[in-house]
Parts: structure tokens; C-alpha cells; sequence
């Protein structure tokens, strides 16, 4: 929390001001988002995104699209976003490889493109924010081995249930949480790549390990919490009881009140209001000045990494409450009443 603090701190110490925008003639923003099937994507980025390039530059215009999950429906998106004279483009890509000619694109008409949430490999890109992914899958590797400790499974069997396999970002979660959790006594005795992070498919998938594994299974690894979700209503149908640890990520509301009920062990959080703040001041700053000026370079391209937060039941009330992303009566309505009383959460 204090590493994403200083970050937050660091990045809206450069930030352009309100006053700086009004002297400016604006511009247009496209901002593309990949999915709806995460709750983030509509509930928290775009809208935050939105209100942020209104305050930074109240005469930009803000061009949205959602590609639910469709690359070529992003590209259709990228394309008419192009032909309406965008001058910055902020993409965050269904699949990696197929944005790249989404770049080439938009370099071709000298639009500079922000590569948002994801990366975009091999791809002339102005700037990239984002999270450090590798650390998000360590903080899930360590929550569930130490949630299954505190079951008594060290040595237990586990499956895993990684996102989309268009996604770069989830390799890098893959990636983190296999180095935890490869150098515990746990074993993977499944594992699969869940088609555009659905959680109707890592549901049936699921449920299909529990068919064939059955009270073998003691605990899951699930890399956000949409996928979480179907394994736990993958569980549930099956009649398992008590369940087993399972990881989260993006702090969902729905995450929350099911670790606060006990259903889920552990969501990573993180700060998608700063970064979606950084994502329409880095726009502001290519209309304005060209250039970016936070983050640092990496690999020849100016970027941010903020830093995620593993969140349990114990500590709830210092992350995502104290934060402001939810509030005590958003979590605890009258269905988790009470679980909210047992957890302290009021």
C-alpha cells in the first residue's frame, strides 16, 4: 500500500492541471476497452477515465468503445475511431497480437497510442500503464499457499484456472503465481486457460475437475474474480463443503462480500482509479506537449507500473475501504449483514 501510494503521490505531482487544459483546444480521445464480462471495465475504467479527461481538458472529446471480448469488433471499433480524426488513441487490447496492426494504423496517421491495462508487444506504442503482473500472480501463489496451511493442506492438490490466453497480462500472473507456487509441496493436478477470462467457462471447467477429482481438489487458483466466481458456483453445485481456498483479482464487489462470507479466500486489488486517472493525463500530456513525462523507460517505452495489494478478510478495511473504491454500505447490504459484523467491517 505504501509503494502504490508514492505512486499515486509521484504521478499526480506531474499530472497537468485543470487550468493548464483551458487554455487548450482540445482534441479527441478514443479510449477502447476489451470486455464487459469483468465488472471493472464499465463499473470503474471508463468512467473514471471519462471524468478525469473532462477535469484535465473540458474541451477534448471522448470517443468510447467496449469490444466484449470481440477482437475483430475492436478493430472495426480502431478503424472507426481513425476515420473520426482521433488525435490520441487509448487501447486496451482484446488480443495482443492482433492490436499490433491497430498500431501500425493509427502510427500511419500520426496518432499516438497509449497501451492500457495490457501490453502490446512489438508495437511502436507512446505510452504503456499498467500493473505489475508477475506480482499480482505471487500474491495469489502466497494467499493460497498459506490459506491452505491454515487448512492443514500443505501438501495438498490444487487447479488452476489462468485467463485468457490472448491476454499478455495473464501469462505474467501465470507466470508469478507458478514461481510461488512451484516452490511449495502443492501440486497442479489441472490446469486451463479460460477463453476471454469467461467465467461461464471456467464454471463448466470446474465443475468437470470436480467430477473427476472430487474432495481431492484443496484449493483453486483463479487469476481474477469472474473466473473465481465460477469455480466457487462450480463447487457449490457439486455439494462441496466446507470450500476450498480460491484466489480472485480486480476487487469486484461481488469478490468482496464472498471473502466476507467466506466463499472466497483472496482478491488482489488494485488501484484501477489511479491508473485510469494516468491513462487520460498521459493522453492530455500527447495532445498538449507530445511526450509523456511520468513513469520511467522500459524497454524503450515510457511506462507505469503501479504496484497490487493481496486483500483477505482481515484487511478489507484498510484497502478498498479506506481507499474509497467501495464504501461499508456498498459491501455489507442486508444479505452480508452479518458476515460484515463477524469480520468487524462496519
Amino acid at each position: 500500500m505504501v509503494a502504490l501510494g508514492l505512486a499515486a503521490v509521484a504521478l499526480s505531482g506531474c499530472s497537468p492541471s485543470t487550468t493548464d487544459s483551458d487554455s487548450g483546444d482540445g482534441g479527441r480521445v478514443a479510449f477502447l476497452l476489451p470486455e464487459s464480462k469483468t465488472t471493472r471495465y464499465e463499473a470503474v475504467d471508463h468512467p473514471v477515465f471519462e471524468d478525469r479527461l473532462a477535469e484535465v481538458c473540458p474541451s477534448c472529446e471522448l470517443i468510447y468503445s467496449n469490444a466484449d471480448g470481440d477482437a475483430s469488433k475492436q478493430q472495426q471499433q480502431a478503424e472507426s475511431a481513425l476515420t473520426q480524426d482521433i488525435d490520441v488513441l487509448v487501447l486496451d487490447a482484446v488480443d495482443s497480437s492482433a492490436a499490433r496492426s491497430i498500431v501500425v494504423a493509427a502510427n500511419a496517421r500520426g496518432v499516438p497510442v497509449i497501451a492500457y491495462d495490457r501490453e502490446i508487444a512489438e508495437a511502436d506504442i507512446a505510452y504503456f500503464v499498467s500493473f505489475n503482473g508477475e506480482a499480482v500472480g505471487e500474491l495469489q501463489g502466497v494467499a493460497l499457499v498459506d490459506g491452505m496451511a491454515a487448512n492443514g493442506d500443505t501438501h495438498g492438490d490444487i487447479i488452476m484456472i489462468n485467463g485468457s490466453p490472448t491476454d499478455p497480462n495473464a501469462q505474467d500472473f501465470k507466470d508469478g503465481a507458478h514461481s510461488v507456487i512451484d516452490e511449495s509441496n502443492l501440486t497442479v493436478i489441472a490446469e486451463y486457460d479460460s477463453p476471454d477470462w469467461s467465467p461461464d467457462k471456467a464454471q463448466e471447467w470446474a465443475a468437470g475437475q470436480v467430477v473427476q477429482h472430487g474432495d481431492r481438489i484443496a484449493g483453486v487458483y483463479a487469476a481474477n474474480d469472474g473466473t473465481a466466481g465460477g469455480a466457487i458456483a462450480a463447487l457449490k453445485a457439486a455439494g462441496v463443503h466446507p470450500l476450498p481456498p480460491v484466489t480472485g483479482q480486480d476487487g469486484d464487489l461481488a469478490a468482496i462480500q464472498r471473502i466476507i462470507a467466506g466463499d472466497q479466500y483472496m482478491t488482489v486489488y488494485k488501484a484501477i482509479p489511479t491508473q485510469a486517472r494516468a491513462a487520460a493525463d498521459a493522453a492530455f500530456e500527447l495532445l498538449a506537449d507530445g511526450a509523456v513525462s511520468a513513469g520511467e523507460d522500459i524497454k524503450g517505452v515510457r511506462t507505469t507500473l503501479f504496484d497490487p495489494v493481496a486483500v483477505t478478510k482481515s484487511n478489507i478495511m484498510d484497502t478498498v475501504i479506506a481507499d474509497g473504491f467501495y464504501t461499508v454500505d456498498q459491501i455489507c447490504t442486508p444479505e452480508y449483514a452479518s458476515a460484515c459484523a463477524d469480520a468487524g467491517i462496519g
